[in-house]
């Protein structure tokens, strides 16, 4: 097969990884090497279609021994089959670096053979590229499940960041979906990598050339909408798997029907609008100091599509509410809707210096669309109507993420201009 339908097949099998996420690591250039990695340097990952990209997302190979019923690279699918071999796929990735046309790499693969037998694989791919083509930017590789430790170790010395797809959100749908995965085999590679990462950070302290591991951390994604659990259940999930295997991101993939078999639910459409509400509620565990049972309590164990989580929260609890902006602790102003990271930090600094009133928090760049009906300003409120909680739910709500419009855009029906490279 030509190496331009082999990038054509794998190239459009690695559309349903959802990883795509700043580097988290900063490396500069070394004299002798290609590539570095920024922090925020790498912001976006497509695939190979001739627009403005950040990595090559790619499957090593779609050939698949599971047959997960949700996988579009199931072994019992009808569908063109490819497979790289390391240098090919190495020397296509720093073809397209050294043309400008990405910065790093993102690497998945389906099961050939058996897990240890794609795991060497991937390892042997990451080691060509670092070795022989010196390249020093970002690589994203996935752990596979079942493979040995020592594979999977040896690999994440030369990655940046790697991940491990748990894909479905309870061990009863795992088993109904896909019966060849387990969750021990799922939850026992991030414990070894959570383990080597900490270990390798200790011995940094002590050597200062001790052997890096996986810098920018661990990831892994959530399928949404394949089976029956809630927001709640996975939201909840999410916590702990930040708390326990200390991962960097969980990503939300919405359910794309890509089989008619009778174990999966038939959706007319993916639920991107509750994938969209899931990234707004992580991102509330992550950097606002919410708790998963605080988001979502009594009854109601799904979050509502036409509010996004904070205002939820806010109208579900406005006892709390208001909060006096030149009182009220940086933790408490986290949690008024509107007001982000960013705005509680001018609030505390500038209250320090100032008597702050409603225009003098407009002068300081703050959103007052929403965070108006949750504050006071020196004892004063800026609406009248902020007793009543039917309004505020009126006001708060977001009719147009509600629309039949809402729907994702695709980057794979247009002709793919890095092909024309290999032609």
């Amino acid at each position: 097969m030509e190496l331009a339908d082999k990038l054509r097949i794998l190239a459009d099998s690695a559309k349903y990884d959802v990883a795509c996420t700043s580097s988290g690591i900063d490396r500069k250039g070394e004299k002798g090497k290609i590539g570095s990695a920024a922090s925020a340097g790498i912001c976006h990952s497509f695939s190979a279609d001739g627009r403005c990209i950040s990595l090559l997302k790619v499957l090593l190979t779609n050939v698949c021994i599971y047959d997960c019923k949700y996988c579009n690279n199931r072994k019992s699918n009808d569908i063109e089959r490819a497979i790289f071999s390391p240098d090919e796929l190495a020397e296509l990735m720093i073809n397209f670096y050294k043309r400008n046309y990405i910065e790093g790499l993102f690497l998945s693969s389906a099961i050939v053979k058996n897990p240890d037998y794609t795991m060497e694989l991937l390892y042997k791919t990451l080691f060509i590229i670092r070795t022989k083509y010196n390249f020093n930017g970002y690589i994203h590789v996935k752990a596979i499940p079942g493979a040995d430790d020592y594979l999977i170790l040896k690999t994440g010395q030369l990655a940046d960041r790697m991940s491990v797809n748990i894909e479905l959100p309870s061990e009863s749908s795992l088993m109904k979906l896909a019966p060849d995965k387990t969750k021990h085999n799922i939850l026992e590679p991030m414990k070894l990598i959570k383990n080597q990462i900490t270990e390798t950070k200790n011995e940094i302290m002590l050597y200062k050339h001790a052997t890096n591991f996986v810098p920018a951390g661990q990831s892994t994604q959530l399928i949404v909408g394949a089976t029956p659990e809630s927001d709640k259940k996975i939201i909840t999930l999410s916590e702990n798997l930040y708390s326990k295997y200390k991962l960097k991101r969980v990503f939300y993939s919405a359910y794309i029907p890509v089989s008619k078999d009778p174990l999966l639910p038939k959706v007319k459409n993916p639920p991107l609008l509750r994938e969209h509400r899931l990234y707004q509620a992580d991102w509330l565990l992550r950097y606002y100091d919410f708790k998963a049972e605080d988001l979502l309590k009594g009854e109601n164990d799904n979050f509502d599509l036409a509010m996004d989580p904070k205002c939820q929260w806010a109208v579900n609890n406005y006892h709390l509410f208001p909060v006096e902006v030149l009182k009220a602790d940086y933790t408490v102003l986290l949690k008024v809707p509107g007001i982000g990271v960013q705005s509680a930090r001018k609030i505390v600094k500038a209250r320090r210096t100032s008597l702050l009133d409603f225009d003098g928090l407009k002068k300081l760049g703050i959103s007052l669309k929403r965070a108006k009906y949750f504050i006071t300003c020196n004892g004063k409120i800026h609406s009248k109507y902020i007793s009543n909680e039917a309004f505020l739910y009126n006001a708060l709500v977001d009719k147009s993420k509600l629309q039949p419009s809402f729907e994702q855009l695709s980057l794979f029906e247009t002709n793919n201009l890095l092909l024309e490279q290999f032609r």
